[in-house]
């Protein structure tokens, strides 16, 4: 390796020759190969690496935007996937606010105060979330809804001094796997209670649930789209002396539908990329995370608080920091330490944006425009409803065709089309669970239509 010789324009190599001459003599080595000589030779590669030669900074743009063309995404195709990660359609205002350079880092401000403007998005992001889940209390976010979900029942845990959680097998499953990988050496037992029809069973969850049991975790609506007895549901969790956990992935559905807080939920966890955040490629995304107040100082991560300075000011102050850096290790609630921060700005931006009334207005287009689709395809040869639950905006149905197949052959056509059930749930070998959204209109859903008629008619 040589230094360049002289200047050259590059946008990750900034140093000239005459720079790296300079940092070179400041080492006291005269080459570059000199930085490596501590590396044994025996170990070292002889011969140059197998790279292309280097390409103009347009061909190599062109060349990384054929690879990226290879890829089926939402922007180049017309979706039908949801399962936990939705394409919503986002107000040219978040990102215009939510990009501007004084908020682009993700990081925690290390002297918090002295940053006024992120500590304010931030309460003003968990005041909006207490609104939209009917809770009295939210932190700053999570890293994403698993996760969240995960310390949701660690809290249950050390709240209620129980070891064991019930959970419907209609929690997502991706969100069941990182709770077990949370639990798995904190001495918590985790018990799936099997969905019957695409719901949770109230008289399964009462049977199981006990004096050992901390906190009922069900999600609504449920991977499956079906909306749960939630009110139920928590009744039967408090009877055992238990905690309703509610776990949300498609939070627009709360514009609808009754929230959390009203059906007796104590803690919420849950995903908030559906406000205002794009799919990103499965992340980065927002956990978010609500309780009941009483159970504040039992929350993990950060709450943001307001307060008045001596002269009657207005200010913004980190509140509760209940991690093991800032309090006694035995105090802790957990290690958690980075928030979304950018993430939980956009999803502020969002739903200031929309307010209540706009909100609401977007779930009902997403109910709206699911059932229509749903009775469009259910009127298909072939096709049927696998559950009969209410839904919100997404629908299982059962295909003639294997799901797989089918999505191979709409994917020719230009469709993302739903998502095959079979490898989460074997018994719905022929389970398809379709997602619309308010950004699907109804010629989109009309010519998925056909796609699927003419498909299985093939």
């Amino acid at each position: 390796m040589k230094p360049a010789s002289g200047w050259h324009p590059h946008r990750y190599l900034p140093h000239t020759g005459a720079e790296i001459e300079k940092m070179l003599r400041v080492a006291g080595v005269a080459s570059l190969e000199d930085l490596f000589a501590e590396i044994p030779a025996d170990i070292r590669m002889k011969r140059p690496l197998e790279l292309s030669p280097a390409l103009p900074e347009g061909e190599l743009l062109a060349h990384l935007q054929r690879l990226a063309d290879k890829n089926a995404h939402a922007d180049r195709m017309i979706s039908f996937l949801g399962a936990g990660a939705y394409d919503h359609e986002i107000p040219s205002v978040v990102w215009r606010l939510a990009g501007r350079a004084e908020f682009v880092t993700a990081y925690t401000p290390y002297q918090a105060e002295v940053m006024q403007g992120e500590l304010q998005a931030a309460y003003e992001y968990q005041t909006m979330l207490c609104e939209l889940t009917g809770m009295e209390v939210a932190n700053a976010s999570m890293y994403d809804g698993a996760s969240a979900l995960g310390e949701a029942a660690v809290m249950a845990r050390d709240l209620t001094g129980r070891n064991r959680v019930l959970t419907s097998s209609a929690v997502h499953p991706h969100y069941r796997e990182v709770l077990r990988t949370y639990t798995r050496h904190q001495g918590i037992e985790v018990v799936e209670v099997p969905h019957r029809d695409g719901v949770t069973p109230v008289g399964e969850i009462r049977a199981a649930a006990g004096p050992e049991t901390a906190a009922v975790i069900v999600q609504s609506p449920n991977v499956f789209g079906c909306i749960e007895q939630s009110s139920a549901l928590a009744q039967a969790a408090h009877e055992a002396g238990a905690l309703l956990i509610a776990a949300v992935a498609e939070p627009i559905s709360m514009g609808l539908l009754r929230p959390p807080g009203d059906y007796g939920a104590d803690i919420v966890a849950g995903e908030g990329q559906p406000l205002g955040n794009h799919l990103n490629y499965g992340g980065p995304y927002l956990g978010m995370f609500a309780a009941r107040r009483e159970f504040v100082r039992r929350m993990p991560g950060r709450l943001v608080g307001m307060t008045t300075d001596r002269d009657g000011r207005r200010g913004f102050v980190l509140t509760i920091q209940t991690r093991e850096q800032h309090i006694r290790r035995e105090k802790a609630t957990s290690n958690i330490c980075t928030n979304e921060a950018l993430n939980a700005l956009a999803a502020a931006v969002y739903m200031a944006a929309l307010g209540p009334t706009g909100i609401r207005r977007v779930a009902e287009v997403n109910a709206r425009r699911a059932h229509y689709a749903m009775e469009r395809l259910t009127a298909l040869p072939g096709i049927s409803r696998a559950f009969a639950a209410p839904v919100f905006n997404e629908f299982v149905v059962r295909t003639p065709l294997p799901p797989e197949q089918l999505n191979a052959r709409l994917g020719e056509r230009g469709f993302l089309g739903g998502l095959a059930l079979g490898a989460w749930y074997p018994e719905l070998p022929d389970g398809w669970l379709v997602c619309v959204t308010e950004a699907r209109t109804r010629g989109q859903i009309d010519a998925f239509v056909e796609a699927v008629k003419e498909t299985i008619a093939r």
